[in-house]
């Protein structure tokens, strides 16, 4: 058995020594995912990501360990990694390297590519999500060699298409398989935890439709005196189309094709991950004064954020900038939907039904189109194995003092759905560093370093336990 106090102190080492220095590297790379840097081949950025982490990986005194870089034509690469174990079973490891754009409002004395260690806080885009990963998944089998404990082989992937959907994973999925094998068990380290406080393994994942809908009025802008009153503003249809899906009171999404049943099980984790952060469930974002969330039901909440619809409007076209807006009556408006979508829906049904809903029968015959432009499958859980459950809860109290939590998640990895579907009898451990605050995607995103080496300790623990387990 893993010696916790022993791999704590030399995960802190190695964090504090190694991967915080890389990450640091990593944080001033640019390295958007490919939707939002259409000329990433060219910039070069992504290529000098893949270069820092294969380098920092190949140094590792792992015995046996390969690295390699993987690239099928103009996709966008990964990184593979093979650790030789006992016996014929195999650990599967994932994470991404590839990054969310900028975005404003980073505070003073931030920014996305200068990190910034603030006591047990480093700020900067990608080091939580999820540059961390790869640095993270073999410093925990380091600890297990450190104290000469057996593992499975363990395989540990590393995409660089995440943020954009992962629309190239498949290609490689398929060309790597007969080196990937049948894993038993999955790791991923690109999920949450609802606090710094103990191990938090995601139980479900919402699936996403996102696109663009537009709306055209007129062939060419117009003087609002002259028209307002007579021509619709095709803002107007807008919220016209958009009350079809989204109740303005409530939030809830109106279209019941998009909702499902939640299991009993997992509307009892909702409860219980409810009662543990009580009010943190929603304090933990940056409100504006006096604002409040959709409502003070803690349990509902959770299950507004993991198994319900919801509808965010992440863009706009057509509106010119304050400065420069004139009396004119605009012809059109164009808008990026993200619609999540319940871990359990189908996302080619979801976007037929959301589809549908936008465009059939258009206020005053005005043009109203919905341009998908991606989506993916939401993820719930296999029923957790007793042997998985045993290690978690062994290592959530040994490396954080405190039983684990088992949780949905909001968000979407699109990895996880793709692996759920080839490989149904794996079990899976998904689990983060992004807790409250850490602000993925958004400005002032940071990664929680305690959590960061706790985490790193507690890999290390199960995977361990997989092997006995065998």
């Amino acid at each position: 058995m893993m010696n916790a106090n022993a791999a704590l102190t030399s995960s802190g080492q190695i964090w504090e020594q190694e991967i915080l220095p890389a990450l640091d590297r990593y944080i001033r790379i640019p390295n958007q995912s490919p939707a939002f840097d259409p000329g990433w081949r060219d910039a070069g950025h992504m290529g000098r990501a893949v270069a820092l982490i294969e380098q920092w990986c190949r140094a590792q005194p792992i015995p046996g360990l390969t690295v390699e870089v993987v690239q099928i034509g103009e996709r966008t690469p990964v990184i593979l990694m093979e650790i030789p174990g006992s016996g014929t079973d195999t650990v599967l490891l994932y994470g991404h390297l590839d990054k969310q754009p900028e975005m404003t409002g980073w505070r003073e004395g931030l920014s996305p590519w200068e990190p910034v260690r603030e006591g047990e806080k480093l700020f900067g885009r990608g080091g939580a999500d999820d540059g961390y990963s790869s640095f993270a998944s073999l410093a925990a089998l380091r600890l297990l060699h450190e104290q000469k404990i057996p593992h499975a082989r363990c395989v540990v992937l590393i995409e660089a298409c995440e943020e954009s959907g992962s629309t190239d994973l498949p290609a490689y999925i398929e060309l790597l398989a007969p080196r990937i094998g049948k894993p038993s068990l999955v790791i991923c380290l690109d999920s949450g935890c609802g606090n710094y406080e103990q191990l938090w393994m995601t139980t479900s994942l919402r699936g996403l439709v996102a696109g663009n809908l537009r709306i055209d009025i007129l062939n060419e802008g117009v003087h609002s005196g002259d028209a307002s009153g007579i021509v619709p503003s095709s803002f107007r249809i807008l919220r016209q189309v958009l009350s079809r899906i989204e109740d303005t009171e409530t939030g809830r999404v109106r279209v019941e094709a998009l909702h499902v049943e939640i299991p009993r099980e997992r509307l009892e984790q909702a409860r219980a991950t409810a009662e543990v952060l009580g009010d943190e469930v929603f304090t933990k974002f940056p409100w504006a004064f006096g604002a409040q969330p959709v409502s003070r039901d803690r349990t509902e909440l959770v299950l507004n954020r993991t198994w319900r619809p919801a509808l965010s409007i992440t863009g706009v076209d057509g509106l010119p900038p304050l400065g420069s807006a004139g009396n004119v009556l605009r012809p059109f408006t164009s808008v990026k939907l993200s619609l999540r979508i319940p871990p359990r829906l189908d996302p080619a049904f979801a976007a037929r039904a959301f589809k549908e809903a936008l465009e059939k029968d258009p206020p005053y015959g005005a043009r109203v189109r919905f341009e998908g432009e991606k989506s993916s499958t939401g993820w719930d859980a296999p029923k957790l194995s007793p042997w998985l459950e045993a290690a978690v809860s062994k290592a959530s109290r040994a490396c954080f003092g405190k039983p684990f939590m088992a949780m949905g998640e909001g968000g979407t990895i699109p990895f996880m759905g793709m692996l759920g579907e080839k490989f149904p009898e794996a079990q899976f451990l998904i689990t983060g560093v992004l807790g409250p605050g850490s602000n993925a995607h958004g400005p002032n995103e940071f990664l929680h370093i305690p959590t960061g080496k706790k985490l790193t300790a507690c890999v290390a623990s199960v995977i361990g336990d997989h092997f006995n387990s065998l």
